[in-house]
């Protein structure tokens, strides 16, 4: 990889940057096992004050606090419910199972959010002979959808449900950063009101280089911590990392809306040059091509790295790293390597489109 590598494989890539390395170098540590860390003792309250939740955990990923949030809901042989694409389900190596013994059982959502009304055609309460279930996962903002935010009003609704059939409700919010900022609802409401556990990462997003942290109750955050030791999870001198994550909040937090604008200028970059882009809400580009991995190959020598999450799908994710300028030069890869792809294209002729694109200056 060098220097003007344009790597829009995820948010997650991002590297600390000076300031946040210095924040690092000068944190305040303790044993945090010990409950000594004033550092990560100061993430943590910062993030439940954000969220409104009395109990916070930092822990190292986005995977192990949404673990230990669907063991602190649902027992072994109970079932979680979730969207059928849902992060927990793709992309945590069968962990519901693995480690918590949990049934999942999904149901369709519309771009990957799921409404009440599907919802209440699937929960069920359990008896002697029928698996209950216990728990409701929502994301936030959706992956595999393409970043897609759920409307308040509709988490909202979903909690009145999930409450008042006794079941818990779990978020996966490890974009909500972007919902915030796409829609500027604040971080409380995405909170306690519509939550019994949520999860939020600092590494997609605000660009810190590790960690996520669960919020719960104060009642079952001492089991969450004796969760997280038994996962592997718990953490010495970490106020190391935790140091960043605070760096992230005061600093990266609020230029999130320049992701998005950049994350425009690709979908409508591409879309001028004649290529289906899904609809697009954050930070987050799908755009439908045949030979998707042979797209990303060939972008690659032309130091464009991007990523395939289907055999006619290519997903492109801005970040603090990326500026505009490497999202036109993305662009412009991007649209002679697809374009060598369809029928017909020549690469005169996809060149000339994004020119013509370039001088449309484009709205973002």
């Amino acid at each position: 990889m060098t220097a003007d590598t344009v790597d829009l494989r995820s948010d997650t890539v991002t590297r600390p940057t000076p300031g946040m390395r210095r924040a690092m170098a000068t944190a305040e540590v303790g044993d945090d096992l010990f409950g000594e860390d004033p550092t990560v003792r100061a993430l943590e309250e910062r993030v439940a004050g954000l969220f409104g939740f009395p109990g916070a955990l930092f822990v190292p990923s986005g995977v192990m606090a949404n673990q230990i949030a669907l063991r602190l809901l649902a027992a072994p042989g109970q079932e979680v419910v979730c969207d059928a694409e849902a992060h927990i389900l793709a992309h945590e190596e069968g962990s519901p199972a693995r480690y918590g013994g949990i049934q999942t059982r999904t149901v369709s959502g519309e771009r990957g959010l799921v409404g009440v009304e599907a919802l209440a055609g699937i929960l069920r309460p359990g008896n002697a002979y029928t698996v209950g279930t216990r728990a409701v996962a929502l994301e936030q903002t959706h992956t595999r959808a393409g970043g897609t935010v759920y409307p308040l009003e509709t988490l909202r609704a979903v909690r009145r449900l999930t409450s008042r059939s006794g079941i818990a409700l779990h978020i996966d919010g490890a974009r909500i950063w972007n919902a915030h900022a796409a829609t500027g609802t604040p971080l409380a409401e995405y909170g306690a009101p519509v939550a019994d556990t949520l999860a939020v990462c600092l590494s997609k997003g605000l660009g810190a280089p590790v960690g996520s942290v669960l919020l719960t109750s104060a009642e079952l955050l001492p089991r969450a911590r004796s969760l997280r030791h038994g996962l592997g999870g718990g953490m010495r001198q970490s106020g190391i990392l935790a140091a960043a994550g605070l760096h992230a909040l005061d600093h990266h937090l609020e230029r999130i809306a320049e992701d998005h604008d950049n994350a425009a200028l690709l979908a409508g970059g591409l879309r001028e040059a004649g290529f289906r882009v899904r609809p697009r809400e954050t930070n987050i580009v799908l755009v439908d091509t045949p030979g998707a991995e042979d797209v990303v190959a060939r972008a690659a020598r032309e130091g464009v790295l991007v990523t395939a999450p289907g055999p006619d799908v290519v997903r492109l994710v801005t970040h603090l790293d990326v500026g505009r300028q490497a999202c036109l030069r993305a662009v412009e890869v991007l649209t002679a390597v697809m374009g060598e792809g369809r029928r017909g294209a020549s690469g005169t002729a996809a060149a000339e489109h994004t020119q013509q694109w370039k001088e449309s200056e484009v709205a973002v």
